[in-house]
């Protein structure tokens, strides 16, 4: 995404250079969607990637796009085959529904998505930011190879059910802005310094408002001393965690146009926490020490994962 959309401008050269030495770092996943940049994303991998195709698994998603959540089968179909157009390529390996449309049945979307695996269009499929409810009637019409999902140490919605319902059905979790958005890498910056588009500045607001991003940085500090301890930057200490729990297929993807940034996120697989640092991390940052929510109100309201959330507090 970050290519594309959400962070400002990015120099396409300088993301066609990022492409190929990731896969030359050994990175050898790539997660696109339609609605990253209006197809750029996916135009950008073609156009810079398609000769390498074999290199890496190729995951993409429908049901969004910039002008808002879609997921009739008929717009499935439509958005796979211009996906498959910009990707220069015959087939996706992984092929997410964005988010669910409240107004179509799960059922519907994933029977579409089913279609297009049987017409050999696409390998897999997937769902991103779903609760348990929605994955359980969705993997009763195909099984589900994936589950996207935000996910780091300051966003712990998937702890409310979805991680667990993943290892019972052998979905595999992949946790995007798994640096909370550059906070944990320690490279953000508070709304009054960012550009007016900047996701940080629209639908992930409240944790970036001036006050809260003061109180929230706070917890950097000691968060720092542990990267230093363990020899790594914050940002592969807060990937580490995430490659460290246990009985979970995981496979992050943390965004950057930054190759060094790459580099350095590649690094993390080498970093070994053990349990007494994972239990510090666990303490330090969570979301009951984390000041603000991870999206706006009206865009939580929308979150079909967040039902999860809603329903353990009832419980309690």
């Amino acid at each position: 995404m970050n290519v594309s959309y959400g962070y400002g401008p990015a120099d396409e050269a300088e993301s066609a250079r990022l492409l190929h030495e990731a896969l030359d770092t050994g990175i050898t996943f790539l997660d696109t969607a339609y609605t990253y940049g209006a197809g750029h994303s996916e135009s950008l991998i073609g156009k810079t990637l398609s000769g390498e195709r074999q290199r890496y698994v190729l995951a993409s998603k429908c049901g969004l796009s910039p002008q808002g959540i879609d997921g009739r089968p008929d717009t499935i179909r439509q958005q796979c085959d211009t996906s498959l157009q910009r990707l220069q390529t015959d087939v996706i390996d992984l092929y997410y529904l964005h988010r669910v449309d409240p107004r179509v049945p799960i059922e519907e979307s994933v029977g579409a998505m089913a279609e297009l695996m049987a017409a050999g269009k696409v390998r897999e499929i997937g769902l991103s930011e779903v609760s348990c409810d929605t994955l359980k009637r969705a993997h009763a019409v195909h099984p589900i190879a994936a589950v996207q999902s935000e996910y780091s140490l300051w966003s712990r919605t998937p702890e409310h059910g979805i991680l667990q319902l993943c290892r019972d059905i052998g979905a595999t979790f992949v946790p995007f802005s798994p640096l909370g958005r550059g906070f944990l890498a320690g490279t953000a910056k508070d709304v009054t310094q960012l550009d007016d588009v900047d996701l940080r500045c629209t639908i992930a607001r409240p944790r970036f408002e001036p006050e809260a991003f003061r109180i929230n940085q706070q917890l950097l500090t000691p968060f720092e001393e542990l990267a230093r301890d363990n020899h790594c930057t914050m940002a592969q200490l807060a990937l580490a965690w995430l490659l460290a729990l246990e009985n979970q297929a995981m496979v992050p993807i943390p965004g950057t146009r930054n190759r060094q940034h790459m580099r350095d996120n590649a690094e993390s697989v080498r970093v070994s926490l053990d349990a007494q640092t994972m239990k510090a991390l666990d303490t330090l940052i969570n979301e009951s020490t984390v000041t603000g929510t991870r999206y706006t109100a009206e865009r939580m309201a929308d979150a079909d994962s967040e039902r999860d959330v809603a329903l353990t507090a009832a419980m309690d």
